[in-house]
């Protein structure tokens, strides 16, 4: 103790002759020696430095500002002030100020004011404290370095629109490129973010991006492709009914003229732009697919604004281009481009699957998985018709070396419909080549195998006629050739009675004893028909026995050879969940059919996030999102169905992004570690909400969310750089016990990836305590995973709340006394909310003073209800912490505790003991001393 109490002794003598000799040097008004400013610094990221010494540097520093003018010592002095701010938060409002002050930012060094303002930008500490003239002059100023950064950052500052708007026009012009740029990308995001509907706004700053269209660096020219299209779209939407379409045919086509640049990035954000155009004409998407320009096209031009003309040639052949390019970037943004467009026009789709077709060849595997994502999406969207001069090329990738080409295309032929049996022969030809090269694949074979006839019902009757000879038992009452090929056969069979096609001729009930018999040789786990086979995914689900009069019925059955009742009712059993799914939603399952339409979308993203295309994967859940937002959600229960598919997305979007990151082989850098955490709390939050923010889930359908859970759970284990193993591991067990307890109770069986992780925690528990974390354990279970598409059976309740005061703004505030509670009539409305949840309305002043408040539903009486459960009260909350101010104001939302993820335990006194999902946003509350509420200067 003598020798610690020594080195105290010693320490704190050291930084008094630190500080007596700065002090000195500054009475005589000499300048700090670079050996002074060193010791300072030492002072600064020491720990042990008590806040009085530290006082004192932030003394010595501003005196020394005001006496030293030298640009060097000036960047070490915003290199201490930097420290300063960033190791001692409780000191950073004075070194901010310092920062900010003109003795800094009057330098005659750029550099010097460059390397301020970028302290201050990374403190994010700069948006309210710079007026609008210094920001101006800084920007004209002679630093190319700070006008650039000062562009980049503008969107952090708090100016007005006008100002910004002018800013970057003006700086379009700058001579030097990297500001046109910024300058582009300025206007870009304040287009998306801005309230613009003055059109000779809009105009100006579109011609302004067509002009630098022909600027000579490459990267202005790609912002200014971003720039016409998203000023172009603004454009459109301002022009009169009569005109939207000719404006959106111009931008559409002034954006085709760049797919030829000869700049890579420039041709990609061109065919990217391309596709964000949604109003197109079927003659202008026509000609993108011929280099000849189409006679109904010839001297046609178009003029969006009086003096900027284009023709419609320009446009001519420009996806031929894109999907012929030297660079598989480039063909695979051609790619998913012009999968976007086929929805608006069937000739277009059928002239795009020619190219299609030829895509299927590209030595790319991603391209080739666009390509048929391309062609799924024309399926979807009853856009596909497939010719004889395709069935060839198309089939072929059934027996692709990759088992995700395979897949997609067998999801193609459950959604195709075909012409000529002669065509959809060859496709059963096809499927059985598949079966029987890649056995592996014998499930989802057969399951696309039923969904192809059914929905080819008189074909599969004429091709089951056709093979029912071979499909004879022998004298020993053996199948004459292999079960797998009887198996598919069978399975035709079973589709045909489930046809949507009128005046289909019924199957011979002898088909059926093959399958449902004792004797057979073949039972139906052999040919594995179950729930997944029954159900297209995202389409409505098949009754198999609806009602009595169906094609298959009782009566059919009891036809059929003297089945037992047994067998009857093991066989439709297995569509029992899909028969009741296709009526659980009732009056809704139209808009169920789009809903899980969309979760089948997003299961085909997956596969690209699994081949580490998390970008276009992103792409693609994103533009679902946009899809789900324009669906309407007036009639009763349809809000909880859109809220929960938003919510859905939200995750699988987050979950890919934490994907990518984590499924990389190299190490984490500091900065990557970072990201990642932030990537992590945002997936912990949409989980959460989905998990708590929704009621009337099936069990199946809460199994899929927990898997969800589970993966987030075992990619926060599979790196260590990120890992907090026991909270993790914690988190896994409980959710694993939840999903047993699901299983037990909705009688399901666990999937492969579940059962998979409840073998390795039972074995991490049966080991010693070190080896329960293992990243190459976890790593292997990710392998296991592969996302399920999402079916919505029943309709969601969305739980959430409306939270107001009334009569409340800045110009009339509540009242208050300085030290004594304060009252907050909080009008609240609850949304699904069950009595027994356990609520707590947030109140927080600033990020130090935050203060929870419970709201026991017990006492709270319906004033009012609906077919969903809503309460509307008025609740009093009190403010304990009123400070001594005149005014001041605090945000309040209201949460709901989470006590499913019981390892969350948070250490609030007085407060929840779990993790909070909040279900309103945050409310701003103003306040106003009692003896100044009149004023209306209380908050200027």
């Amino acid at each position: 103790m003598g020798r610690v109490a020594e080195l105290e002794r010693r320490q704190s003598a050291m930084e008094l002759h630190v500080i007596n000799s700065i002090q000195q040097s500054l009475d005589n008004n000499q300048p700090l020696s670079f050996q002074a400013l060193a010791s300072l610094r030492s002072l600064i990221i020491n720990p042990a430095t008590p806040d009085s010494t530290l006082s004192s540097v932030l003394d010595a520093l501003t005196r020394s500002l005001q006496l030293n003018r030298d640009p060097v010592f000036l960047h070490h002095a915003v290199k201490l002030l930097s420290d300063l701010a960033s190791h001692r938060p409780h000191l950073s409002p004075f070194a901010l100020d310092l920062l900010r002050s003109d003795s800094l930012f009057s330098s005659a060094s750029p550099r010097l004011v460059g390397e301020s303002l970028s302290v201050l930008l990374s403190l994010a500490s700069i948006g309210n404290d710079m007026d609008a003239a210094r920001f101006v002059s800084l920007c004209l100023g002679p630093s190319v370095s700070v006008r650039q950064c000062l562009l980049r950052n503008a969107e952090k500052l708090v100016f007005r629109e006008s100002v910004l708007l002018a800013v970057f026009l003006g700086f379009t012009r700058d001579p030097y490129p990297y500001v046109r740029k910024e300058a582009l990308d300025g206007l870009v995001k304040l287009c998306k973010n801005g309230d613009f509907d003055d059109r000779d706004v809009i105009e100006g700053c579109y011609c302004r991006a067509v002009e630098l269209l022909r600027d000579a660096e490459n990267y202005v020219r790609s912002a200014a492709v971003r720039a016409v299209c998203e000023w172009g779209r603004l454009l459109v939407i301002c022009s009169e009914d009569m005109n939207k379409q000719d404006s959106s045919d111009a931008v559409f086509i002034q954006l085709g003229c760049m797919v030829r640049d000869m700049s890579l990035d420039v041709r990609l954000e061109a065919f990217e732009a391309l596709g964000k155009i949604g109003l197109v004409s079927e003659d202008i998407l026509l000609q993108t697919l011929s280099k000849k320009v189409l006679g109904i096209n010839k001297d046609k031009a178009y003029k969006p604004i009086e003096g900027l003309d284009i023709s419609v040639s320009a446009v001519a052949g420009a996806y031929i281009h894109g999907l012929e390019d030297e660079f598989s970037e480039v063909r695979m943004s051609a790619c998913y481009s012009l999968r976007t467009l086929t929805v608006f026009s069937l000739r277009f789709a059928c002239e795009a699957l020619n190219l299609m077709m030829d895509m299927l060849s590209d030595d790319s595997t991603v391209i080739r998985l666009q390509a048929l994502d391309t062609i799924h999406h024309m399926a979807t969207s009853d856009h596909l018709k497939v010719e004889k001069i395709h069935i060839h090329r198309f089939l072929s990738v059934l027996v692709d070396s990759s088992s995700v080409i395979r897949s997609m295309t067998r999801k193609i032929l459950k959604l195709a419909k075909l012409p000529q049996f002669e065509l959809f022969k060859l496709c059963i030809d096809g499927l059985l080549g598949n079966l029987e090269i890649y056995p592996q694949d014998e499930a989802d074979v057969l399951s696309a195998l039923f969904h192809f006839g059914r929905n080819h019902g008189k074909f599969t009757v004429h091709i089951i006629e056709e093979v029912a000879p071979e499909m004879e038992p022998a004298s020993g009452g053996k199948l004459s050739f292999d079960s797998t090929r009887v198996a598919a056969f069978l399975v035709l069979a079973i589709s045909a009675p489930l046809s949507h096609e009128k005046d289909v001729s019924a199957i011979p009930p002898r088909i059926f004893s093959y399958a449902c018999s004792r004797s057979s040789t073949i039972s139906l786990a052999d040919f594995k028909i179950n729930e997944a086979l029954l159900t297209v995914e995202g389409d409505a689900s098949i009754p198999l026995c609806s009602k009595v009069d169906s094609p298959v019925s009782m009566p059919f059955w009891k036809d059929s050879g003297g089945i037992s009742d047994y067998h009857h009712q093991e066989f439709l059993s297995l569509g029992k969940s899909a028969a009741h799914a296709e009526y659980e939603l009732g009056e809704h399952s139209e808009l169920r059919k789009y809903v899980n339409l969309i979760f089948k979308k997003v299961k085909d993203s997956w596969s690209l996030v699994e081949l580490g295309c998390t970008t276009e994967a992103c792409k693609g859940i994103r533009a679902c999102k946009e899809e789900v937002a324009s669906f309407t959600t007036e009639s009763p229960g349809s809000f909880g169905a859109v809220a929960f598919t938003l919510q859905y997305l939200q995750v699988i979007e987050m979950l890919a992004k934490v994907w990518g990151h984590l499924r990389a082989t190299k190490m984490l850098n500091p900065n990557g570690v970072g990201k990642l955490e932030l990537l992590f709390a945002k997936l912990d939050r949409r989980l959460r909400e989905i998990s708590n923010r929704f009621i009337g889930l099936s069990k199946g359908e809460e199994l899929q969310i927990l898997d969800l859970v589970l993966v987030a759970c075992l990619l926060r284990l599979s790196k260590v750089e990120i890992c907090c193993c026991n909270a993790a591991m914690k988190l896994l067990s409980s959710t694993v016990a939840h999903v047993e307890y699901l299983h037990k109770e909705g009688s399901i069986e666990p999937s492969n990836f579940v059962t998979e992780v409840k073998k390795s925690l039972h074995d991490a528990d049966s080991s010693s305590s070190s080896s329960s974390c293992q990243p190459l354990l976890f790593k292997k279970l990710l392998d296991s995973f592969s996302l399920q598409q999402f079916v919505l059976y029943g309709t969601p309740r969305s739980v959430h709340a409306e939270l107001a005061v009334p009569g409340n703004d800045s110009e009339n505030p509540l009242p208050f006394i300085p030290g004594i509670p304060a009252s907050i009539p909080l009008a609240i409305t609850l949304h699904n909310v069950l009595t027994e949840s356990r609520l707590w309305v947030r109140i927080s002043m600033g990020e130090e003073s935050t203060q929870f408040v419970f709201l026991d539903l017990n006492l709270i009486r319906n004033k009012k209800r609906s077919i969903n459960v809503v309460r509307e009260f008025t609740f009093v909350a009190p403010f304990y912490r009123t400070p001594k101010a005149v005014s001041f104001t605090v945000r309040a939302s209201l949460g709901l505790e989470c006590f499913r993820e019981n390892v969350d335990r948070v250490k609030v006194f007085g407060g929840p003991k779990c993790e909070l999902t909040y279900l309103c946003p945050e409310k701003e509350i103003f306040l106003c001393k009692s003896t100044e509420c009149k004023s209306k200067s209380a908050f200027t």
